[in-house]
C-alpha cells in the first residue's frame, strides 16, 4: 500500500468511524467491509439481506462476524428513519412515499448518514453514478456556501499525487462552478497531505488564445482568487505550462505557478474525463477516487468496474473525510 494510504490508515485507526455500505452482497464490497472491520480501521454496515450477505461470505471463505448487516425490509428503526425523511424532503415525499423510498439501499444507507448511524457511505460498485448521487444531493446536501458537489480523483504514482477535478459530475461548468471547484478541491489536496498548487486548465496559456471557452476558465481564477486569496492559484493554462517547468518559463513567467502544479482543475467534464483516464491508462497512475466533495457528509461513488482493493481505498478516504 503506498504512503498515501498509510497515512490514510493512521489518520481514521481508533477513530470509531462507522462506513455504510449499501451493496452488501456484492463480493468485491462484501470482501472489503470484513477487511476493514477485521484490520481494525473502522466499522462497517452493510446493508442487505442477511441470508444472502452470508451466503456471499462463505463464498469468499469469509465471515460476516463482527460486521453490522442492516435489512431495510426488517429495519427496528424505520419509522425514525422515514419521520426524518419526510421532514428533509419538506413535503415532496409523504410518509407512504419515504417507506417505499427507504427500501432502496442507497436511500436507506444515506439516511444512516444523514442520522448519524454511520460516518459515510461508499456505493457504486453495482449502481450508476446517479443512483448514488441523487439520494445524497436530496438528503445530505452542500455545504453552506457550496452550490454544487464535483469529483476528484487522486492520482498517484509511487511518490507522485496530483489532484484532477472535475471528472465525474459537472458536465459544462460556468466560471462560478470552476471557482468553487478549485477551492474545494485544494480543501481535498490538503486533505491527502498535499499543499496545493492549482491550475486552471484550458486549451490557451495567458491569452495564447481568446474565446468563450478561455474567457471563462479567465474569470474562474478570478473568481477564485477573491474568495480564497490565501490560495496559490492560477490560470488559464495549457498543461504543459502548468506542469513543465521550463515550459512555464516561456509561456507564464510572471506566473506563481511555475510549472509545479499539484491540482488541476479541467474546464470541462469530458476533458477532465479524458485526462485522468489518459494518465490511469497511458501514464500508469492509479486513479482514486471519484471523490465526491462539498457535501455535509462524504459519500463517494465506486467505478463498476472496480476491484476490492478500490473500496477498501474508497472507505478509507470517506472515513478521513468524515473526521
Amino acid at each position: 500500500m503506498s504512503d498515501l494510504f498509510t497515512g490514510l490508515v493512521s489518520k481514521v485507526t481508533g477513530q470509531d468511524r462507522k462506513i455504510v455500505f449499501p451493496e452488501g452482497t456484492d463480493e468485491r464490497v462484501l470482501g472489503a467491509a470484513i477487511r476493514l472491520q477485521n484490520d481494525g480501521i473502522l466499522s462497517s454496515i452493510v446493508v442487505g439481506n442477511p441470508a444472502e450477505i452470508n451466503a456471499v461470505a462463505e463464498k469468499l471463505g469469509k465471515t460476516t462476524e463482527g460486521l453490522t448487516i442492516l435489512d431495510p425490509s426488517s429495519y427496528s428503526e424505520m419509522d425514525e428513519l422515514v419521520a426524518a425523511f419526510v421532514e428533509r424532503r419538506k413535503g415532496k415525499a409523504s410518509e407512504e412515499d419515504a417507506r417505499k423510498i427507504l427500501l432502496d439501499e442507497n436511500y436507506f444507507g444515506t439516511m444512516l448518514v444523514y442520522t448519524n448511524r454511520a460516518h459515510g457511505l461508499v456505493s457504486g460498485a453495482a449502481h450508476s453514478t446517479a443512483d448514488t448521487v441523487r439520494p445524497a444531493l436530496q438528503i445530505i446536501k452542500t455545504k453552506e456556501g457550496v452550490k454544487k458537489t464535483s469529483g476528484v480523483f487522486i492520482m498517484v504514482r509511487d511518490e507522485e499525487k496530483y489532484v484532477f477535478a472535475d471528472c465525474a459530475i459537472n458536465i459544462s461548468p460556468d466560471s462560478n462552478d470552476l471557482a468553487e471547484i478549485a477551492i474545494e478541491s485544494a480543501k481535498t489536496a490538503e486533505m491527502f497531505d498535499i499543499e496545493p498548487r492549482v491550475a486552471m486548465l484550458s486549451f490557451s496559456t495567458k491569452g495564447s488564445a481568446k474565446s468563450p471557452e478561455t474567457d471563462k476558465v479567465v474569470e474562474a481564477v478570478q473568481i477564485a482568487t477573491d474568495k480564497a486569496p490565501h490560495l496559490l492559484l492560477d490560470g488559464e493554462f495549457q498543461f504543459d505550462a502548468a506542469f513543465v517547468p521550463s515550459v512555464a518559463a516561456k509561456k507564464a513567467p510572471d506566473s506563481p505557478i511555475k510549472g509545479d502544479a499539484n491540482v488541476f482543475v479541467f474546464p470541462s467534464l469530458e476533458a477532465g474525463n479524458i485526462g485522468y483516464k489518459i494518465a490511469q491508462r497511458l501514464g500508469k497512475f492509479e486513479a482514486v477516487g471519484p471523490i465526491l466533495q462539498g457535501l455535509n457528509a462524504p459519500v463517494n461513488d465506486l467505478s463498476r468496474g472496480c476491484n476490492e482493493e478500490d473500496v477498501y481505498k474508497l472507505a478509507l478516504i470517506t472515513a478521513a473525510q468524515s473526521l
